[in-house]
């Protein structure tokens, strides 16, 4: 039993460190799924939408604070410090994350439950099994302590590991917050190719059912024996045949679709996913860039795309002194594009070839040199 409680205690230390660190590094991404459970519990339980919608305000602290605490936990429990108590923290995490991801699957209101960010998706039952798992490896630790009680940082050398760990994590997470995450997963990443992604790898391969007198046929064609009479369908490569990228599309204001012109040339894009939360501030830093590489002989063109309402959205560019030309996409689809708002995004033929935070605004000369 030594060693399987041994082995237990490893994988759940590593599982919970491996789990806030994925978090972490796209804490945005993770606020967003916050986000999106608080807005179900709002709407599901009313009578608590004095609780839910200032935690929804609170999103990204929340993502930090309990994305961090993972990784802590994570450490806490590796180096056996103050081991029952970080067991009964990590037992509350535990029974939080079990109760969502088994909401998610018996109702259906959260088809990803994020636990480990963009790096794995999980379906909502799926994510349950998984902190089932994970809370039988706590039981296996818990109640076979007696397996795991030499420490192996005590005293003052365990508390500056533990204030080191802590400081570290929560670093890393505050510094992703205020830039882009280190490793993009998600479709729109440095070096993808959008119009590629939004067609699918290979064609569809379909299985068809047929019935006749009683007995059931399956084929991948039609019989020539018309007597067979069609039942179902079953496409055999659904992953395969689906584009990757499948909602992608830019109008204009007049509501013409110009996502073609988009993904052709050189394009030097402003996302603005939503004008009440955009800083403003960085605007006129925008701007100065925006009429030098009017000037560029990349010839690039630059286009502000957003999710606002058009009138709002006037309102908004004329405030900012915004100049350029705008468009309009799904307010998911920006999110996905870049974790940040406002954000810029440079495409060579649709291929995405930098994205930066609108604390990194780039002078011309790095876009120009993305685009080479």
């Amino acid at each position: 039993m030594r060693q399987v409680t041994r082995l237990c205690w490893a994988l759940l230390g590593m599982l919970f460190i491996f789990s806030g660190l994925v978090k972490l590094n796209d804490p945005v991404g993770t606020a967003y799924k916050l986000e999106e459970y608080f807005e179900v519990f709002s709407a599901d339980v009313p009578a608590l939408s004095w609780l839910f919608d200032p935690l929804h305000n609170a999103s990204r602290f929340l993502s930090i604070a309990l994305s961090s605490l993972e990784v802590i936990l994570g450490v806490a429990l590796l180096i056996r410090w103050y081991l029952r108590q970080t067991l009964l923290a990590l037992l509350a995490l535990l029974v939080f994350f079990a109760f969502l991801t088994f909401y998610s699957a018996a109702f259906n209101k959260v088809t990803d439950c994020g636990c480990f960010g963009d790096f794995i998706k999980l379906k909502p039952w799926t994510s349950f099994f998984k902190d089932l798992f994970l809370l039988g490896l706590w039981l296996v630790v818990f109640f076979n302590q007696k397996h795991l009680r030499h420490s192996f940082l005590r005293g003052t050398a365990a508390l500056m590991a533990m204030t080191f760990a802590s400081a570290l994590t929560i670093g890393i997470g505050v510094r992703a917050l205020g830039h882009l995450p280190y490793f993009d997963f998600l479709p729109y990443k440095v070096g993808n190719n959008i119009g590629q992604l939004m067609k699918p790898a290979e064609a569809p391969r379909y299985r068809y059912t047929f019935e006749r007198a009683g007995k059931t046929m399956e084929a991948e064609q039609f019989p020539t024996d018309s007597t067979w009479k069609y039942k179902t369908m079953t496409v055999l490569n659904p992953l395969q045949s689906t584009p990757v990228v499948t909602d992608f599309v830019i109008t204009d204001p007049e509501g013409n679709d110009i996502t073609k012109q988009v993904l052709t040339g050189n394009k030097l894009l402003l996302i603005v996913q939503n004008t009440n939360k955009a800083d403003r501030e960085r605007f006129s830093d925008f701007n100065k860039l925006f009429e030098e590489a009017g000037k560029s002989r990349k010839h690039i063109e630059v286009l502000t795309i957003t999710s606002t309402a058009a009138g709002k959205f006037d309102s908004f560019r004329h405030d900012v002194n915004l100049a350029t030309p705008y468009a309009f996409a799904d307010a998911t689809v920006l999110k996905s594009v870049i974790r940040s708002n406002p954000g810029l995004v440079v495409l060579h033929n649709g291929t995405v070839v930098a994205k930066y935070h609108y604390h990194d605004i780039p002078a011309l000369y790095q876009v120009e040199k993305a685009l080479q």
